[in-house]
């Protein structure tokens, strides 16, 4: 057993590792270190929650603890990096959860019911939000994972009134936060259920309402969500620690989806309600043109004359693995003088970041990893843009068409380049199920097939 006096202290001090970990994190330089610092503020947190003072059963805790980290190591092994985001979503989802049943075991506790006064009132309405946010935590995630993983259509669910349903739902549920304070006894659980299953319904059709393209964003709004929803478990068991913690999440996880939604010329709250006022009203532009292939000793050929060049990776990149023989080919293109870079969007893949990670476990230097707003400028400069697997996030529709479902998002604009060629498995739409007429345009060629098995193809071509 440790005292109230140095468990507070160890708190403080896992408080300060978590600060340190997300300051850590806002680069790729220090993110390995910031890593570290979050996995040593963990290990302190969890040991002096443990051996803290009232605290039994010590044994059965970290036998579970024991069991919960074997589940997630085996599982971690085995999931894939194109997959990574889904694991996100679907962690969110667990934390939710266990939102939601603190704040059971919390209503039911007999030191809850023996609370009086405003000290019962302020704790049950902290069970009530906790439970609410928690349920819509945890079936949000839910969508959000199926969404990912393509299990739900990536198109959003929209129909006539959806606003006017969730606004009435929310305030019905405030009603039910008032009866349920003013019951104040186990009949009180009846009010918890009803607000709960209102709750799954709401974290349900605010997912299923957001598009595809949006998808990077909600990943990162659900990890705000279930911040705020550890916060409220913090409440509900006294725990100062997880107050924190869920605080430092709830606000890092908005912060980083209002700063992609900026990114995206995107409305914060358009995103998070489902489009909500922001919706094309009109016909999306027919694309038309003519669709040209190239094979593979032709790209060869295209980058061994060109002196500036632009890789644009995105999710096909991350599905074949191609990080690897992209990076081989760019050691012997900058062997032989020429300027290679990468162009990164800010939502390419399915998580924030997706794309850094990626280059960065290829060995990818930094330096030549450049944002979407660094290199825009620079396209029409640049001789050849190689785009591996992207989609969305080079379509010029964003930019032509007001009535495209991604009209306002900012792109790169791989089309101003003297030449681009596009390598995908398919002429398939991407993720947010519009065309894009890059593929149509004049100094577009096509190369079909498997990033990774194209990729050392034009690598045998070129040395």
């Amino acid at each position: 057993m440790i005292s109230s006096q140095l468990q507070l202290a160890s708190y403080l001090l896992a408080s300060i590792l978590f600060i340190l970990s997300l300051g850590g994190l806002s680069s790729q330089e220090s993110a390995r270190r910031g890593v570290w610092f979050g996995i040593a503020g963990m290990i302190i947190a969890v040991l002096s929650t443990i051996f803290g003072e009232g605290v039994e059963g010590h044994a059965y805790i970290i036998a579970a603890i024991a069991l919960g980290a074997l589940i997630g190591i085996l599982v971690a092994r085995k999931v894939e990096m194109t997959s990574m985001p889904q694991l996100v979503a679907i962690l969110h989802s667990f934390v939710g959860l266990a939102a939601v049943l603190v704040g059971y075991g919390s209503y039911l506790d007999p030191d809850t019911q023996s609370l009086v006064g405003t000290e019962r009132t302020i704790h049950l309405i902290e069970i009530f939000i906790g439970v609410f946010i928690g349920a819509i935590t945890f079936t949000g995630s839910i969508v959000a994972w199926g969404k990912l993983d393509g299990k739900i259509g990536s198109k959003p669910l929209i129909y006539a009134g959806r606003h006017v349903v969730n606004i009435g739902l929310v305030l019905f549920s405030i009603v039910l936060c008032y009866w349920f304070v003013k019951t104040g006894n186990i009949e009180g659980m009846n009010y918890l259920y009803m607000m709960t299953a209102i709750a799954l319904f709401i974290g349900v059709m605010l997912v299923m309402a957001i598009g595809g393209a949006d998808m990077p964003v909600v990943v990162s709004m659900l990890n705000s969500y279930s911040g705020w929803a550890a916060a409220a478990a913090g409440f509900m068991l006294g725990n100062d620690l997880l107050i924190v913690t869920g605080a430092l999440v709830g606000s890092s996880g908005a912060i980083l989806s209002i700063i992609m939604c900026e990114a995206m010329n995107r409305s914060f709250w358009s995103v998070i309600f489902g489009g909500f006022g922001n919706a094309p009203s009109g016909e999306a532009m027919e694309v038309t043109g003519e669709v040209t292939s190239v094979d593979h000793s032709e790209v060869a050929k295209m980058l061994k004359d060109a002196e500036s060049i632009v890789i644009v990776p995105g999710y096909g990149m991350a599905v074949a693995k191609a990080q690897y023989p992209i990076y081989a080919m760019v050691e012997q293109l900058q062997s032989e003088g020429k300027e290679v870079r990468f162009a990164i969007h800010p939502v390419a893949g399915r998580l924030p970041g997706h794309m850094n990670v990626l280059l960065a476990e290829a060995n990818v230097p930094y330096d030549i990893v450049l944002e979407m707003d660094e290199i825009n400028d620079d396209l029409p400069d640049t001789d050849v843009v190689l785009v591996i697997g992207a989609n969305d996030i080079v379509n010029p529709s964003a930019q032509d068409d007001p009535n495209s479902p991604i009209a306002g998002m900012p792109v790169i604009e791989a089309w101003n380049a003297k030449q681009v060629v596009v390598m995908k498995r398919s002429m398939a739409t991407g993720y947010a199920g519009v065309q894009n007429p890059l593929f149509f345009k004049e100094n577009t060629d096509m190369l079909y097939g498997d990033a990774k098995d194209s990729v050392a193809k034009i690598n045998a071509s070129i040395i």
